[in-house]
């Protein structure tokens, strides 16, 4: 069979490694522990295709050390044994060895925590590659003896070096023309392996003339985004949608919006985030953005996709473009504490009903104004308990609506000082 073109233009030196110039370039840490032979168990965080599986093997390499490699996906504790003892016999020999597991991340806890001893004295310098938040997916007793360091994927200019080696192994050019060329890289997304996997794809076709970009999208079948709704790629895409819209950026917000559904998210949950941002974002600077995020929840569940993501999109503008404040989020949280605070006093009795002979007796209800029999419907009566000083939790900003509510607020307290 032929061998993979992946497979075949993988580097065989630290210089040839594309796109990680913060950790291999001059003086960066990878490049220092290669260059000085002190290689250091670590973990080594990114996305599929940016060289993790290959760094590991050159880092060994250029120290002199032996390299095993296993998976997590089929390796079990058996394995790691016997790969320790293969460790321990390089020892002896005055050898140094690198363990390198790939999706260290689906190792269980007991799993990770085999390494911790064959670590702690040297028996194997532990290389871990993972495509998962190594926060939340390793032990913390692992993350202290192995730093993490993170991988990017890979830019535009590290996929068009790929493409000239492998146009240069392959002994032609790529029958594109610049747009579909500019698509093809777009179409990788930052996975040079599946950069390679599509060149050969193109290639094994044997195009008699350049390919533009209609051509090529259906030549090539273009993969999912890489999107787990129960992984940190869901946390993340969430928050840059979050943010977008509490920094009014309406077209970063759409687009973040576009990518988490053509990710497979939930439609409902991104309804339930927007009406959470017409809550926490914008409240009282303009409450039909409530409104706004509720009807469009109620007019996806009615519609369904794809015609309902419209009306979605529609509330994601609204709220991206509304005024802000977060006078209300900020109350209701301060407000919470103090209730906690306070539990237990009572309101005034003129604030409490008295159903019974017994509790009219008792002063319940007793001094109550009834607003709506002042001339302003407004008595002006103090409702805190009466072991409680007066305490000021909502302060509305100055933008939308809350404009027009700080004056309501005003006007109520200076009737208050009058009548209390």
């Amino acid at each position: 069979m032929t061998q993979p073109l992946a497979d075949r233009l993988r580097p065989q030196a630290l210089k040839d490694v594309v796109g990680q110039d913060h950790l291999l370039g001059e003086g960066k840490p990878l490049q220092q522990m290669a260059e000085n032979k002190n290689l250091r168990s670590m973990i080594l965080w990114g996305p599929p295709g940016c060289g993790k599986t290959t760094l590991a093997r050159l880092m060994a390499e250029s120290s002199g050390l032996e390299f095993e490699g296993l998976s997590a996906v089929f390796s079990g504790v058996a394995d790691l044994r016997k790969t320790f003892d293969r460790a321990r016999d390089y020892r002896k020999m005055k050898k140094g060895t690198v363990v390198f597991v790939d999706e260290i991340h689906r190792f269980n806890k007991s799993q990770q925590d085999a390494f911790l001893p064959v670590v702690e004295d040297g028996t194997i310098i532990l290389i871990g590659a993972t495509t998962e938040n190594p926060s939340f997916e390793l032990n913390s007793a692992l993350l202290s003896r192995c730093p993490v360091y993170i991988l990017k994927r890979l830019e535009t200019d590290a996929l068009e070096s790929l493409l000239q080696r492998a146009e240069a192994e392959m002994h032609r050019q790529l029958p594109l023309d610049d747009q579909a060329r500019i698509i093809l890289k777009s179409l990788a997304d930052g996975d040079g392996r599946y950069l390679l996997t599509m060149v050969e794809a193109i290639l094994s076709t044997k195009p008699k003339k350049n390919l533009n970009t209609q051509e090529l999208e259906t030549l090539i079948q273009q993969r999912a985004p890489l999107y787990d709704k129960n992984q940190e790629a869901h946390y993340n895409l969430i928050s840059a949608l979050h943010k977008s819209v509490r920094g009014s950026d309406v077209d970063a917000a759409l687009y973040w919006f576009a990518r988490m559904l053509a990710g497979g998210e939930d439609p409902h949950f991104i309804a339930r985030r927007i009406v959470r941002m017409a809550n926490e974002d914008i409240g009282m600077a303009d409450p039909n953005a409530i409104v706004q995020a509720m009807t469009a929840w109620q007019t996806f569940e009615r519609l369904g996709s794809p015609e309902g993501e419209l009306a979605l999109a529609q509330a994601l503008v609204y709220v991206a473009t509304a005024p802000k404040s977060n006078a209300l989020y900020n109350a209701y949280n301060e407000v919470k504490q103090r209730a906690e605070q306070t539990g237990s006093l009572m309101p005034p009795m003129y604030a409490v009903n008295a159903p019974t002979k017994m509790m009219k007796k008792a002063g319940y209800g007793s001094g109550y104004v009834y607003d709506h029999d002042t001339e302003e419907g407004y008595a002006g009566t103090n409702y805190f308990p009466p072991e409680m000083k007066r305490e000021t939790y909502y302060e509305p900003v100055d933008r939308g609506f809350e404009r027009e509510v700080q004056k309501r607020l005003a006007y109520f307290q200076s009737k208050r000082k009058v009548v209390a």
